[in-house]
């Protein structure tokens, strides 16, 4: 039984159920047991054919059932959007570079993904693994026997009064992905697009499912990038499989509601959410083969290279200059081109560009940059709210100057000196005997700081080695020397003007001044291993991977230094290392534009309508934008109005027809086709012109005219659907089938074969009542097209 949103009967359904289906425009669906009503499997109900009644099998039939009524909803669904909206829905705002947005789009009844991430943040909640095993259970010991003694609210009490490396969840780690993603069902997807390396990585997720039928898109260095993250990823858990035995089968212990109340309010906050809804978006790790499987379903792309899905989406990847790899999409459909932009910079140290003059015109551009809502507070003194959003109407007039003096003072300027900084904050502590720990987690970044890093301990002449310790670090280095299109115009430059390596790393590794290491227990880094060193190493999380085995070597020494990103719950990150002597250094790195770029970038784009984040809503409103504006937040659908009325259609026509330069109404027959986001039509090898010919046709006379000619004619009268006068419809069907529209003051003549053509336009001038002379012009240029 299935009852709207307003028509809700409360005998089965409470009031949250109605108020919910009311905001989000929902129907309530309620199935009726089959031992019910005219759904009843038997005929009698006697004590053996009531095997099934049961409440295990009423969930069973809810698969079938829920397939079934969703596959019907989407072919509604895509029927519905084809002729007339786009739908945009915000699944996740995302935290900044590794935890990206992630959205659904509508288009043309096509349902697109964009970014698939995980919020590896959300690791914090789990205690990494202990140096000495005995440890661990130690602690489960002494955990176990306080719950026995006590009742759960002063367990409770207890631990949000002491929280501490034990109030972790000590267990095999889960990982957080997009809730509200989960609630979309697999094969209702149809294209998947992929902005950056972090935005593949619960991609396998989706792929592993069997239901899984869509298309996926991403750059070549992202897919690349993507596979290897997945991969160390992979890699570093397997450390915990190792240590707590064999997956358990279904959720685990740590997910029992009796635990989740025990957590701390901070903790607990990560695990449910605010809202205390997000525990079904944890997940078990994916597989190596879950990865080489993703791997292979991405169709990679370079960068303003077009892609066509199912000849009716038109996909373009361009650069966003975040990443390596990283890109903007634009979307070109029937109806319009959509442009979606992620975090973009400018000017990047290693990436290629922001690619932003590819993106202006678009139908709707869809801002999707969350840095800076995530910095509105930082930056209210330099953007001011009303006062301070005079931007000129001609802005498009200077946009050249505008976008050149962004990219040379600011982005680059300000990464490289956050790189510098960092170079000199290691020299400081080699220099006075401490060891340097570098977690971070962008490929680009760290490839800079590599290179940078050497110059600066050969300038300052200290020998001290520089490891890099990951699993997949030889792929890392030796894929980075093969994309120069990824790269920055600084180092293209460099490498066609003098033929080389990109990276200096080839070189250092040559000169052994950096060692790789696929682990930190490997026979090759143990060997070489030397104190003091700078080592770069995953994960940025500090719950897994070689970080977590320095970190716990070195938290206690005064000298050594960490140097990791901002944007981390730093007291939580270090809980496990407490208490930490160890300095640290907090690093800030681009990852999207500023507030005071963003109207003026708009208005420089020029596109029709615009939706960006309900946070900027005070920034732009006040500024008078000449585009459409609408805000959208996260989990609300907004509906955008019709792009086009009608969709463009080229019409292949022989180079003949081409060179005419008179203009008719014309009736074509051909085959209709879409490519490329395009309707096409091709025609057959005659083209069924329509004729106006001013003038009253004497119509007995015509069939009369027409019968001598040994043409097969029938004649009928209606009435015109431009107004009230009467038409005379006259079918000739042989020899060749023709059609004649008569109206008192106009004939309308439609025919393709020539012969036939000469024929009734012979006919038509014998029977005209008036203006000879038009008619004779009309048939020379009828006979000329035929």
């Amino acid at each position: 039984m299935e009852e709207d949103s307003d028509s809700c009967t409360p005998i089965f359904l409470n009031q949250d159920s109605r108020v919910l289906a009311k905001k989000f425009g929902a129907s309530i669906v309620t199935l009726e047991h089959q031992y019910y009503g005219k759904t009843s499997p038997f005929k009698s109900l006697t004590i053996g054919n009531l095997k099934y009644l049961s409440s295990k099998q009423a969930l069973f039939d809810l698969t079938p059932f829920r397939n079934s009524y969703q596959y019907d909803l989407l072919v509604a669904e895509k029927l519905f959007a084809f002729f007339n909206t786009m739908k945009f829905t915000c699944l996740s705002e995302g935290k900044g570079y590794h935890f990206p947005p992630c959205h659904i789009v509508n288009i043309c009844g096509f349902r697109v993904l964009i970014d698939c991430p995980l919020d590896l943040s959300a690791l914090a909640v789990f205690s990494p693994l202990p140096t000495v095993i005995s440890n661990l259970f130690d602690e489960k010991t002494s955990n176990d026997g306080g719950q026995c003694s006590s009742n759960s609210e002063s367990v409770r009490q207890e631990v949000a009064e002491s929280f501490d490396s034990k109030s972790l969840i000590q267990a095999e780690p889960w990982y957080k992905t997009v809730k509200s993603l989960q609630l979309w069902s697999v094969h209702s997807l149809d294209v998947v697009l992929i902005s950056s390396p972090t935005g593949m990585l619960g991609l396998p997720f989706l792929t592993r499912n069997k239901d899984f039928r869509a298309k996926i898109y991403a750059t070549e260095a992202a897919s690349r990038l993507g596979e290897l993250l997945m991969e160390d990823l992979v890699s570093m858990h397997m450390e915990f499989r190792q240590f707590y035995g064999p997956e358990e089968f279904g959720c685990p212990q740590w997910m029992a509601w009796e635990k989740l109340e025990l957590l701390p309010m901070a903790l607990k906050d990560i695990v449910l959410g605010s809202e205390g809804t997000e525990l079904c978006g944890w997940m078990s790790i994916y597989s190596a083969a879950d990865i080489k499987g993703c791997v292979e379903k991405v169709q990679s792309v370079k960068y303003a290279e077009e892609a066509c899905y199912n000849g009716s989406l038109t996909i373009k990847a361009l650069s966003s200059g975040l990443e390596i790899g990283a890109c903007n999409w634009n979307i070109l459909s029937p109806r319009g081109s959509i442009s979606y932009l992620s975090g973009s910079v400018f000017a990047s140290t290693t990436a290629t560009s922001f690619d932003y003059k590819a993106l202006e015109g678009s139908d709707i551009l869809l801002y999707s940059d969350f840095t800076d809502c995530n910095d509105v507070d930082s930056e209210k003194n330099n953007f001011p709210l009303a006062t301070g959003c005079s931007y000129s109407s001609d802005i498009g007039s200077c946009s050249e100057t505008i976008i050149e003096s962004w990219i040379d003072s600011s982005e680059y300027t300000r990464e490289m000196e956050t790189v510098s900084s960092i170079c000199s904050c290691a020299l400081e502590t080699i220099s006075d005997g401490g060891s340097v720990l570098i977690a971070i987690g962008r490929p680009g970044v760290m490839l800079q700081l590599l290179e940078d890093m050497s110059l600066s301990l050969e300038s300052s002449n200290l020998k001290v080695p520089i490891y890099l310790v990951s699993s997949v670090a030889e792929e890392l280095l030796a894929f980075s020397n093969i994309i120069p299109e990824c790269l920055s115009s600084q180092r293209q430059e460099r490498f066609y003007s003098k033929p080389g390596p990109l990276f200096t790393h080839v070189q250092l590794s040559n000169e052994k001044k950096l060692l790789v290491s696929p682990a930190i227990h490997s026979s090759k880094f143990l060997t070489s291993w030397q104190e003091p060193c700078i080592v770069f190493c995953p994960h940025w999380s500090l719950r897994l991977g070689p970080v977590v085995h320095l970190l716990q070597r070195w938290c206690q020494d005064p000298k050594s230094l960490l140097l990791m990103e901002e944007g981390y719950d730093i007291n939580l990150a270090f809980l496990p290392f407490k208490p930490m002597s160890m300095k640290y250094g907090l690093c800030s790195f681009i990852s999207g534009m500023k507030l005071r770029k963003v109207i003026p970038l708009l208005k420089i784009l020029q596109p029709k309508h615009v939706l960006v984040p309900e946070s900027l809503r005070p920034h732009i409103s006040c500024c008078n934008p000449n585009f459409s504006v609408r805000y959208f937040s996260e989990n609300e659908t907004v509906i955008m109005p019709k792009l086009k009325s009608y969709a463009d259609m080229d019409i292949a026509m022989d180079s003949d027809s081409k060179e005419k330069e008179e203009q008719y109404i014309a009736k074509l027959k051909g085959e209709l086709l879409v490519e490329q986001g395009k309707n096409r039509l091709v025609l057959e090898n005659k083209l069924v012109l329509s004729i106006q010919v001013k003038g009253r046709v004497d119509l007995d006379s015509l069939l009369t005219a027409l019968q001598k000619m040994g043409m097969k004619v029938t004649s009928e009268h209606a009435q015109s659907t431009d107004g009230p006068e009467n038409v005379s419809i006259v079918y000739i069907s042989e020899p060749k089938e023709a059609l004649i529209e008569i109206t008192p003051t106009r004939t309308m003549i439609s025919v393709a074969d020539e012969t036939t053509s000469s024929l009734v336009s012979e006919a038509v001038r014998s029977t005209l009542v008036g203006f000879l002379g038009r008619a004779h012009e009309v048939k020379r240029r009828f006979t000329r097209i035929f």
